[in-house]
């Protein structure tokens, strides 16, 4: 379906809270972004917000203002009245879409007075909150959808053969964890397994004990909105009406773990202690003037096969959404020091649109339910510096990242923070952000 653009993407737009407004803000009038919020108060409820600028909506407090009250939007002004977004991602597309116009108009800074002065009673700064998980996720699939990351990788164990011979086919996922995915700031303790070195003789007995491979992976996270039946399959002309909106994932992975467990079944522990999420889901809607073309296949690839080809996902089906990674040491945190970004990619460079991903996940008839959340797999692009992780950035290890601090990073140590940023910019449109999603890394546990 053709993203459509309304009176909610104008750039001149302004709101009459202030700091919407300001340059370089994640959260203006055009974003609009949902999640899920808990005041620090003692004995406070979680609630259903939009944020718009530094602060927090509290659709709640808009319900008895009555100011959702419209036909229009009433569906899904009710489904906010939940302590998780799964209501109204079940709603479906349309029923949000009337929401965000309706916000939008409450917003904008020529709003009428009385609609304005009810609004203002229940914003909250997001600096007074604690964000939690914007949904209670029931499945949490993860893809391998970017060509460069999958290549990269595939050097490291495979020089000869990087790619293997069903990656142009199909999109490749596993079925990760939901229940270790975390919101943003929870610290990650370092997870213990058993590893072997790979050099050592095939018949020695493998280690049991803390990873000395962990690793982030920056990725895209994306919602089911109104799911299928059991049994039933998601035409790709429809994927994206089943897609609520997109956060930061990253996908901790303990990398010497995963290399001795993952033949021949794939992923396992060395991914399912942790996974982090950033807070604010930014709607399909308001990613709507960024979309573009899917990723060019290379001359001599194969045509997606026609369940997972449809010429408007090809013309249209990708996201030009930049991703950055930045670390933090300890040693730079007790020096004032600025984080370090790693690396800066594009999610336009999935091989793999989110249609695609979609559509082929409930090919077989799996059924996909609200609230269900979807990842890309790492996003790494064609440069070194555009690699999402310190597998690739590093070489397994080989080629150290220098901090400014003289300190060297194969892979990740105790103390160290890693924040993932992403945003949306184009000429003529207002830049929109997902914000940030941090996690640090605690000491493993005695084992």
């Amino acid at each position: 379906m053709k993203p459509v653009l309304d009176e909610t993407h104008d750039s001149e737009a302004q709101s009459w809270v202030e700091s919407a407004n300001v340059a370089g803000s994640d959260f203006p009038i055009q974003n609009l972004p949902f999640g899920v919020f808990r005041r620090r108060d003692a004995g406070a409820e979680a609630g259903v917000g939009v944020a718009i600028g530094d602060r927090i909506l509290d659709l709640d407090g808009m319900q008895s203002e009555g100011l959702l009250a419209e036909k229009s939007v009433r569906l899904a002004a009710n489904a906010c009245a939940s302590d998780s977004l799964n209501p109204l991602m079940a709603a479906g597309a349309g029923p949000r879409r009337a929401l965000r116009r309706r916000l939008h108009a409450i917003l904008r800074q020529d709003a009428p007075v009385s609609d304005r002065q009810a609004a203002a009673r229940h914003l909250i700064a997001q600096a007074d909150v604690d964000m939690l998980l914007p949904a209670v996720v029931g499945d949490y699939t993860d893809f391998y959808a970017s060509i460069f990351h999958a290549t990269n990788v595939g050097k490291l164990f495979r020089p000869d053969n990087p790619l293997l011979p069903n990656y142009k086919y199909i999109p490749i996922g596993y079925h990760g964890r939901a229940s270790s995915l975390v919101p943003t700031g929870t610290p990650v303790r370092r997870p213990c397994g058993q590893t072997r070195d790979g050099d050592a003789d095939p018949n020695s007995a493998p280690k049991f004990g803390p990873t000395h491979a962990l690793d982030y992976e920056l990725e895209v996270g994306f919602f089911v909105s109104a799911g299928n039946r059991l049994g039933e399959s998601i035409p790709i002309g429809e994927a994206e009406e089943h897609i609520f909106g997109i956060c930061l994932v990253n996908d901790w992975s303990a990398r010497d773990i995963q290399a001795w467990e993952y033949q021949p079944l794939g992923p396992f522990l060395g991914k399912s202690f942790a996974t982090s999420l950033s807070p604010w889901v930014v709607t399909m809607e308001a990613l709507a003037p960024f979309r573009t073309a899917a990723f060019a296949r290379a001359e001599g690839d194969p045509a997606p096969l026609p369940y997972l080809f449809c010429q408007s996902d090809q013309e249209q089906g990708g996201l030009d959404l930049w991703l950055e990674v930045s670390l933090l040491s300890v040693r730079m945190r007790e020096g004032g020091i600025a984080p370090v970004v790693l690396g800066r990619s594009n999610f336009r460079d999935l091989y793999w649109t989110m249609a695609q991903m979609l559509t082929h996940h409930a090919s077989n008839g799996c059924n996909l339910r609200p609230g269900d959340l979807l990842a890309s797999g790492t996003v790494s692009g064609a440069d070194k510096t555009a690699r999402g992780c310190l597998l690739e950035l590093t070489s397994r290890g080989k080629d150290p990242v220098m901090l400014p601090t003289g300190e060297e990073r194969k892979f990740l140590e105790d103390g160290d923070e890693i924040i993932l940023r992403g945003f949306c910019e184009r000429d003529g449109f207002r830049r929109i952000g997902l914000g940030s999603c941090r996690g640090t890394i605690l000491p493993a546990s005695a084992t």
